[in-house]
């Protein structure tokens, strides 16, 4: 991971139906820094499509671009992957992705798992949800404290995720988190206004 902080975007199938690669290419142009593929729908051919499309546009943006969950497509296309507690193991994923790959792993407001997940080889840890989120509105709530925690027990970047938007945004950076974890602030957005929401967030580092 050679950005050490900044704006961590993951897609939305319902959000950005029928707009990914250019709602995408306008966050890249503003400054995102890294790119988490996340759809979860079954259709295998469709999402093996949008993901070799999206790693192609991260490519040219020299951003990294992390699947979302799905360890068989990260290792089809050569890409990192994002695991959530259920999702298997992040010791696995290292195995069959190799060494350079970005896994990353949602530890919730647990420091126990960010432990375990730092221990079998993650890349990053996230926690959250720090705000009420209509991606997932039943998330546990994690608090500023855990960030801050994380910062010291662990010599890996922190990612902060939930319900985040650009009024709420500063005192998770604050307490320590390097990247912020948004979906709808940007992409609930017209594809015309991405780029500028983009640029808005990275004024606040």
């Amino acid at each position: 991971m050679n950005h050490t902080h900044g704006l961590y975007l993951i897609t939305d199938s319902q959000l950005l139906a029928g707009r990914l690669l250019p709602a995408v290419e306008q966050a890249l142009i503003g400054g995102a820094k890294l790119i988490q593929y996340r759809d979860k729908s079954t259709d295998t051919s469709k999402r093996f499509h949008e993901a070799q499309q999206l790693k192609a546009l991260c490519q040219c943006y020299n951003v990294p671009l992390i699947i979302n969950d799905d360890l068989e497509l990260a290792a089809q296309l050569g890409l990192g992957v994002h695991l959530g507690q259920q999702d298997g193991s992040i010791a696995l994923a290292r195995q069959r992705l190799g060494q350079d790959a970005i896994i990353g792993a949602t530890c919730h407001n647990s420091l126990e798992f960010a432990k375990q997940a730092a221990t079998q080889g993650a890349s990053y840890l996230a926690f959250g949800a720090f705000y009420p989120s209509s991606t997932k509105p039943l998330a546990q709530a994690a608090d500023l404290q855990t960030l801050t925690q994380a910062k010291q027990l662990f010599s890996l970047p922190v990612v902060a995720i939930g319900g985040i938007n650009l009024d709420n945004a500063r005192p998770l950076i604050d307490a320590g988190a390097d990247y912020l974890a948004v979906i709808s602030d940007i992409f609930a957005l017209p594809t015309a206004n991405i780029c500028q929401q983009a640029e808005a967030y990275l004024r606040l580092f």
